[in-house]
């Protein structure tokens, strides 16, 4: 083979220009088209003869980027400098958008000078749009499942995908899984498939693609895009043309319009992509996308979909499972709440539980108003660590066995060390439920147990390790309770302490978990002299009280549960209470009778005289007999008739059954039977036995 010529090195060049697959055009100075390439001329849509001699943008439709061309032709024309560009707009005689790799160098004549401009134009769009859907998916990856709110990880996923990957997209899931539950199998769907919006965005105001409201609920044909997803568990891509796609998109008379409307200005839908959201072997909802572009969804734009609906379908089912179980536990929760309490004279009160708002779950907090013997009242708050179900369940076992040590009308810091014994035994049985794998348990949980005798006017009060209780005394000074806050629950082998003071009456008792005070951005400290604050501002009832210390003290999103107790006292009189001292005689059990008959004829309670006369002289008689002096005898008329009887023998007396011919052992039995409720609590000096009777 001969080497070739001069006339044939120019027949080579002119063929390499001509066969290049890039995209090859030179213009004069003046932006004038001099010569193109196959490749160009193809890309342009028209004959090279056409366009030479016209100037640029000539050929090129108006929605075709042309600006940032015609800048870079002049550039190189006026400074002789290369230049690169890049462009992302479809070729004139496509419908597709292109991701151009443009360079641009000048053409120098024999003298130098700058006579043309040489343009080379690579099409780089599978490069490109490799690289966007992997910023996408890595987008996806820090943005979808930031929260476990079903609606707003659907919101996420639907402003991931729009603009850059759809002009329309749409979030639906089904009923059940809002609720948290288990999503219905296909063999349970109906011909109409039901689905619940939860999340859409448009690039059109208004949103005309959409058929539901947001949080309304629609009806979707076999043949919609959405219940072929669903039912082949797999993406469908339906373009212009596809029957199916067209009575779909024209069976909503509202949309139908929104979209001829559309039509007009060129926004038709194109494409549509729906993709099952399906996490976990369950199918949860759909995903769907629309294109009003020319640029219809492809094969690769299906993959892509497929990738963020699966990526987003576990997140939602996270926030599903989240759901179930903080419903679970919230309602757990309040189902070992007090619905109400008992009425009772010793205090006014008004409660407030608020659960938290974040991921870890409905936490442990808990409170209890107690009646007790002696119109007394026990109030109690608490708090388990951890969150979720086992707090919960934790919870109700504590508030349970606090209310039975109450009923055994056992002192504050006794009954703490009887429920700190308790939570011992919990933790070390070998069935684990003391602690959960979550770390919610009755170790380290906190409790203050307080008792307020409305006769003396006196609050005795006991902690382990929880918050002290803030006092608001009638004339507006507010004071912290100084109680030994004492070891948490489940430590052992430490004393709890009481404290007893005298409160005036009308003083608010605010006792509150740790969760009202504390705060990322505030110490216990600081709160608590904030809650003093809003306690003294307000002069309101207690519930506007409580209302307003929680709007004042927690943030619109608390981190941690609050439970807060606001008990305003109140006292019994003189008048209502009177008391006798008795000497250990049996015979002088008849004047205890006439005594407590003669006050009962003061108050007006003659109906009861025929109770209380047998009450007291069972009561007398066996602290006499089987007691030790000092005797005291005390009626307390409240809502009920209260009679007790004290003496300084710690021994509790025990009901039994006498046989048939036993002459004695009836009377505790008749008491029991005639009156309400009667019990035994234990005093520092003895014993006191007590019968309360309902009055009419």
């Amino acid at each position: 083979m001969q080497p070739p010529g001069e006339d044939d090195d120019r027949v080579l060049v002119e063929q390499a220009f001509r066969q290049s697959t890039f995209s090859m055009s030179i213009f004069d100075a003046d932006q004038r088209y001099l010569r193109l390439n196959e490749e160009a001329c193809r890309v342009m849509g028209v004959g090279e003869d056409v366009l030479r001699g016209q100037v640029f943008p000539y050929g090129v439709p108006s929605d075709v980027d042309q600006q940032g061309m015609r800048q870079a032709l002049r550039d190189v024309a006026e400074t002789g400098e290369p230049a690169h560009y890049e462009s992302f707009t479809r070729a004139p005689s496509g419908v597709r958008e292109h991701a151009w790799n443009v360079k641009l160098w000048p053409i120098r004549g024999d003298t130098g000078d700058v006579c043309a401009v040489g343009m080379a134009a690579f099409d780089s769009s599978e490069q490109h749009w490799a690289r966007q859907r992997l910023a996408v998916l890595d987008e996806a990856a820090v943005r979808l499942g930031r929260s476990l709110d079903l609606t707003r990880t659907a919101q996420e996923l639907v402003d991931l995908v729009v603009p850059r990957f759809a002009d329309f997209a749409s979030v639906d899931l089904f009923q059940t899984v809002m609720e948290g539950d288990e999503p219905a199998s296909a063999d349970g769907w109906a011909d109409l498939v039901s689905l619940r919006r939860v999340a859409h965005v448009s690039l059109e105001p208004g949103t005309p693609e959409a058929a539901v409201e947001l949080g309304g609920t629609d009806f979707h044909p076999p043949y919609s895009p959405l219940v072929r997803a669903l039912r082949a568990g797999e993406a469908v891509l339906s373009a212009k043309g596809d029957p199916g796609l067209e009575r779909w998109l024209q069976g909503d008379a509202a949309r139908a319009v929104r979209l001829r409307e559309g039509r007009t200005r060129g926004l038709g839908v194109t494409s549509v992509l729906a993709v099952p959201l399906i996490a976990r072997g369950a199918t949860l909802g759909v995903a769907t996308l629309l294109r009003t572009r020319p640029d219809p969804f492809n094969q690769d734009d299906s993959a892509l979909a497929r990738e963020l609906a699966g990526r987003a379908a576990l997140c939602v089912d996270n926030a599903r499972r989240y759901t179930r179980e903080r419903t679970t536990a919230l309602t757990l929760q309040r189902s070992l709440l007090p619905r109400g309490f008992v009425r009772q004279s010793a205090v006014d009160a008004a409660c407030r539980y608020l659960p938290t708002d974040v991921r870890a779950g409905v936490g442990g907090d808990w409170f209890d108003i107690i009646p007790l013997s002696g119109a007394r009242v026990g109030l109690v708050v608490g708090d388990v660590v951890g969150h979720g179900i086992q707090a919960s369940a934790t919870m109700g076992r504590l508030r349970m066995a606090v209310q039975t040590l109450a009923d055994v009308d056992l002192p504050p810091d006794e009954l703490l060390a009887h429920l700190d014994d308790l939570v011992l035994r919990m933790t070390t049985t070998d069935d684990g439920m003391g602690l959960g794998a979550d770390g919610a348990g009755e170790t380290g949980a906190t409790c203050l147990y307080a008792v307020y005798d409305p006769v003396s006017r006196r609050l005795t009060t006991a902690s382990a390790g929880h918050p002290p209780p803030v006092i608001l005394e009638p004339g507006g000074t507010t004071r912290v309770l100084d109680v030994s806050a004492g070891p948490v629950l489940g430590v052992g082998g430490l004393p709890f302490e009481a404290t007893e003071v005298e409160l005036p009456e009308g003083s608010i008792v605010a006792l509150f978990t740790d969760g009202l005070v504390e705060a990322a951005d505030r110490d216990p400290d600081a709160g608590i002299a904030r809650l003093r604050e809003v306690l003294t501002c307000s002069d309101a009832s207690l519930e506007n009280r409580c209302d307003a210390v929680l709007t004042a003290l927690l943030p619109k999103h608390p981190r941690d549960d609050v439970a807060l107790v606001l008990a305003r006292t109140r006292a019994l009189h003189a008048g209502q209470v009177r008391v006798w001292d008795l000497p250990g005689d049996v015979e002088l059990v008849a004047e205890a009778r006439r005594l407590a008959l003669a006050q009962l004829e003061e108050w007006g309670l003659e109906e009861a005289a025929f109770v209380t006369e047998l009450v007291v002289s069972e009561l007398v008689t066996n602290a006499i007999r089987y007691g030790a002096a000092p005797i005291q005898l005390r009626l307390i008329h409240d809502r009920t008739l209260i009679c007790e009887v004290s003496d300084g023998n710690s021994t509790s007396p025990h009901l039994r059954r006498a046989r048939m011919l036993d002459e004695g052992g009836r009377g505790l039995l008749l008491v029991a039977q005639l009156t309400n409720s009667w019990g035994t609590r234990h005093t520092a000096t003895g014993k006191t036995i007590w019968a309360e009777q309902e009055l009419s």
